[in-house]
């Protein structure tokens, strides 16, 4: 459940200009929908092998976030304002409520953020490091100074150049999961019929 932002040298009369934070957030602001593939690797301390799944994910401004993971087995996570909503085959869903599990809603909260390049939230919850690596390409460090993020990660490292591409978070344990982004969608701009069923339950 953890995943956007962007930025990269916009060309005016042949002069580069680095985008801000500021209009990285004004550009996200009109994406109402985003639609991507990915992949993820778990680094896990004493495994010899990482773990590696992948699938589609979608976030929409105003009904959340949905994640399918199709490999290594089918787990569908939807994540909205006021529920999150875990899905395995041949098993009943399992809900769990912003009443129930603050902190889990206020990562929903923050993931959300980051899809939106909302400023304000990023620089409450974290120190940040914004670096541009030329030819249109950027990273943004975020180092937690909030609980209960400081206890969880060590830094939230995310790199793009268009769109996001990948995720890096290391964690307070010494594992690292990357995820990595590809095949984005921004049109149509509205969600399908079906994908309006992703948030119906």
């Amino acid at each position: 459940m953890l995943l956007f932002l962007t930025a990269n040298f916009l060309i005016i009369n042949n002069v580069a200009h680095a985008v801000t934070l500021e209009e990285l957030q004004q550009r996200f602001t009109h994406q109402p929908v985003v639609r991507a593939h990915f992949t993820q690797e778990r680094q896990i301390q004493g495994m010899p092998q990482p773990l590696r799944s992948n699938g589609d994910m979608l976030v929409s401004q105003h009904q959340g976030l949905w994640w399918h993971q199709k490999k290594p087995f089918p787990l569908t996570l939807v994540l909205d304002d006021s529920h999150m909503v875990q899905i395995m085959s041949g098993q009943a869903p399992q809900v769990i409520t912003a009443d129930s599990n603050p902190q889990l809603f206020q990562f929903n909260h923050l993931m959300r953020a980051l899809f939106q390049a909302d400023r304000a939230v990023l620089e409450e919850n974290f120190k940040i490091e914004f670096s541009d690596l030329g030819q249109e390409k950027w990273r943004l460090v975020l180092t937690p100074k909030t609980s209960p993020l400081d206890k969880l990660f060590t830094a939230i490292t995310l790199n793009g150049q268009a769109n996001l591409d990948a995720i890096l978070l290391t964690d307070r344990q010494g594992d690292r999961t990357e995820l990595s982004f590809t095949q984005h969608r921004l049109t149509p701009e509205t969600l399908s019929h079906e994908e309006e069923q992703h948030f119906k339950f």
